[in-house]
């Protein structure tokens, strides 16, 4: 998750870094690339790099090779899978994502309407949490009940998937039946 990462620390996340090579270096470590090398590796938040990250996964993504910090030039043979909530186009438009990148990671673009878009997978993904916030948290399988399950599809979910999600989570700590109900769900 490259916005979970702090930006000074993204670098060395990704491409590695040698023993001393910056303050709190005490050991070489590998990076996210040397890991995945035959492999695939996944960038999620891909358009949170700052311009200098951007800079080095372009030159991986063309010459399959990179420096980890204060290191030597290595190779590395990575399949790229990458994900954003923005709009990579106008953030190329606006001059905070380099058009070149875009274009060597958009070479299969998948685009997942918003979860509002989707209100027949809701249901799907409702028992799916309501199975694992149940199990996790040591609770008999929840099932929700019609009403619902019908508040929650008609429900126009801007946070998506995750905001449903949470809704799950705390739904099922607070549940204190074998359903789900309508108190159970939060007032909006």
């Amino acid at each position: 998750n490259c916005a979970a990462i702090p930006e000074a620390m993204l670098e060395a996340e990704l491409f590695g870094h040698e023993k001393g090579s910056f303050t709190g270096a005490v050991a070489r470590r590998e990076g996210r690339f040397a890991k995945a090398t035959g492999g695939t590796l996944f960038l999620d938040e891909i358009g949170e790099l700052s311009p200098a990250v951007q800079v080095k996964l372009l030159q991986m993504l063309q010459e399959g090779e990179y420096e980890p910090v204060g290191g030597d030039t290595q190779k590395a043979d990575v399949r790229i899978v990458a994900a954003t909530n923005r709009d990579l186009k106008r953030e190329v438009a606006e001059g905070r994502f380099r058009e070149d990148l875009y274009y060597r990671l958009n070479v299969i673009a998948v685009t997942a309407p918003p979860l509002r878009a989707r209100r027949e997978d809701v249901p799907l993904l409702v028992d799916h949490f309501l199975g694992f916030y149940s199990s996790k948290n040591g609770k008999p399988r929840l099932t929700a009940s019609t009403a619902a399950l019908q508040r929650l599809v008609d429900y126009a979910w801007p946070g998506n998937v995750r905001e449903l999600e949470n809704v799950m989570e705390r739904a099922v700590v607070l549940c204190r039946g074998e359903q789900l109900g309508l108190d159970d769900l939060p007032e909006h």
